[in-house]
């Protein structure tokens, strides 16, 4: 299997989170069943680009919150990890893509949410091996993952990308200047489908 890989950047904002998240002795516990002890020292990820932070460590570190905490809490803390991965990099990359003030251009909602899941999408695809396109039917918009570091190499009877889901909740919440959506993923690599897909409904909860 080939090698894909975040930039460090991301590696550290994940690292971030999952910090935030878990505080400290219950991180350094996931980094042990993961394999990875050596990522509790953040210095060790430089803050740059360069491409270093491998899938098989996000796929490692998600399947190891759900081993440390139970599947179902697990499930649940990846996702709150994702959404804090989302806010912390918001902040990191919009130096680099100037994207800060898309929710605020006065456009219409549909056009402003499809517009920051387009650029969103660019983000994974210009600076990390990660392979994103984004599609839409009459009621949903699609988040096709076609490379997924989230569930690399993992084999799940269900979809298991809930750092994925956090992240989108957050993203489509930012994109659309604070409206929450239903957000379902329906397709998983870890399952045996083609793509991990996520369906997003056009027309916020509220």
């Amino acid at each position: 299997m080939p090698s894909y890989y975040y930039p460090n950047r991301m590696g550290r904002v994940l690292m971030a989170s999952m910090r935030q998240t878990l505080g400290r002795d219950r991180l350094n516990e996931v980094l042990h069943v993961a394999g990875q002890p050596q990522l509790g020292t953040s210095s060790l990820l430089p803050n740059n680009l360069e491409k270093r932070f491998a899938f098989e460590t996000i796929s490692a570190l998600q399947a190891a919150v759900e081993q440390v905490f139970g599947e179902r809490e697990g499930r649940r803390l990846n996702h709150h990890i994702g959404q804090g991965t989302f806010t912390l990099g918001l902040k990191d990359f919009d130096p680099v893509i100037g994207i800060s003030d898309l929710p605020m251009r006065v456009i219409p909602l549909g056009v402003k949410f499809r517009v920051g899941l387009d650029v969103f999408a660019r983000v994974f695809n210009q600076f990390s091996d990660q392979v994103v396109k984004v599609t839409d039917t009459e009621a949903h918009y699609l988040w096709v993952i076609e490379r997924c570091p989230v569930c690399w190499g993992r084999r799940t009877d269900e979809p298991c990308c809930h750092l994925a889901g956090g992240l989108l909740e957050e993203a489509t919440f930012w994109a659309s200047g604070g409206r929450r959506f239903e957000i379902v993923e329906t397709l998983c690599k870890a399952r045996g489908d083609a793509n991990c897909v996520f369906q997003i409904a056009k027309l916020p909860l509220d």
